[in-house]
């Protein structure tokens, strides 16, 4: 933290412009209801997500972020502190509709979608949920908009594959989004990378969305497929569809609704961080919540998470019901 406040001051000296901005994001939460009994009844508060971003403006055409994330374990279990952690390290290149990252940034894997869904706050998109992809990675990135009207989008970056992580294998995860909007209302991207694990452990993704956004809200819609390769034994093949919409109540409250469904039983659905899944059964989701912000900068979002299962291989998992009040401000 010393560095960067030194950092400031030189380019303060220098002329340079830097701005500090952050965010803040948890709930109160109620495990009304869990498969696993010994989660049932557990209750509290939590912080999901605290950044606190800088941003540096180098030139006219080159700029810098880091940024440092905290958050509550979200495990049910740990006691430790918040610890802070690298999100966001690196240079960036830009000229007029495209620019170039190199460093720790984010990947095109939901990008889009997370924006569209609007409700990060809330809950995860369903890539992110079910821990298909990462968020972030350390390689090069590039994005920009072609065509009249810059109505065609690309997402591009190879990375290591390891998130936030540091390299641990020779192997490289390439990914590529590419989006049309044919109108201000419409969206469509499609995406796919590869992932070149160790040994015979390799995955392949591919992704589809189409949102559609009018006066009074907006619907969208997410389909993926993801091959994992297994060393021993079938390859494991991931299906999920997301659909999921907000609808404006008035000028200071929104709506949302959103309904996962996972087609194959996920094996990592146990990880998932504050809302653990069952990994013995295919899952539905239904999201459903009210955004209430007196101003730009403050949501109070209470909300109602339900997790049930069909039965998979003669298991049926109970159901989960997760009550929360969520909260999000930003500050600059």
């Amino acid at each position: 933290m010393l560095l960067i406040v030194c950092a400031m001051g030189m380019n303060a000296a220098m002329g340079q412009k830097t701005k500090i901005h952050g965010l803040v994001f948890g709930d109160a939460y109620w495990m009304a209801a869990h498969d696993k009994p010994s989660l049932e009844n557990q209750n509290g508060l939590w912080f999901r997500r605290i950044y606190l971003t800088f941003d540096f403006s180098l030139s006219e055409n080159w700029s810098a972020r880091f940024r440092t994330e905290l958050s509550s374990p979200g495990d049910f279990k740990t006691k430790g502190k918040m610890e802070p952690f690298a999100k966001d390290a690196y240079v960036r290149w830009k000229n007029g509709n495209h620019q170039v990252k190199v460093g720790l940034a984010g990947t095109p894997t939901w990008d889009t979608i997370e924006g569209f869904w609007g409700f990060r706050a809330v809950e995860k998109t369903l890539l992110d949920l079910q821990r298909i992809g990462s968020s972030r990675d350390m390689g090069v990135s590039a994005k920009g908009k072609l065509g009249t009207g810059g109505k065609i989008t690309y997402n591009v970056m190879v990375g290591n594959g390891n998130g936030t992580s540091g390299e641990t294998n020779e192997g490289k995860k390439g990914m590529l989004a590419l989006g049309l909007q044919p109108s201000k209302a419409v969206t469509i991207e499609v995406y796919g990378d590869f992932d070149d694990r160790p040994g015979h452990t390799d995955r392949y993704t591919i992704q589809g969305f189409v949102g559609v956004k009018t006066d009074v809200g907006r619907i969208g819609l997410q389909y993926f497929y993801q091959r994992r390769d297994v060393v021993s034994g079938p390859n494991v093949d991931l299906n999920g569809l997301s659909v999921f919409g907000a609808y404006t109540v008035s000028p200071r409250v929104n709506g949302f609704l959103r309904f996962d469904r996972m087609f194959d039983a996920n094996p990592d659905a146990g990880k998932i961080a504050y809302l653990p899944f069952s990994s013995e059964a295919k899952s539905n989701m239904i999201l459903a919540g009210i955004d209430i912000h007196p101003n730009d900068q403050v949501h109070f979002m209470p909300n109602v998470e339900a997790v049930f299962y069909d039965t998979t291989n003669g298991v049926q998992p109970d159901v989960t019901v997760m009550p929360r009040v969520t909260f999000f401000y930003t500050f600059k």
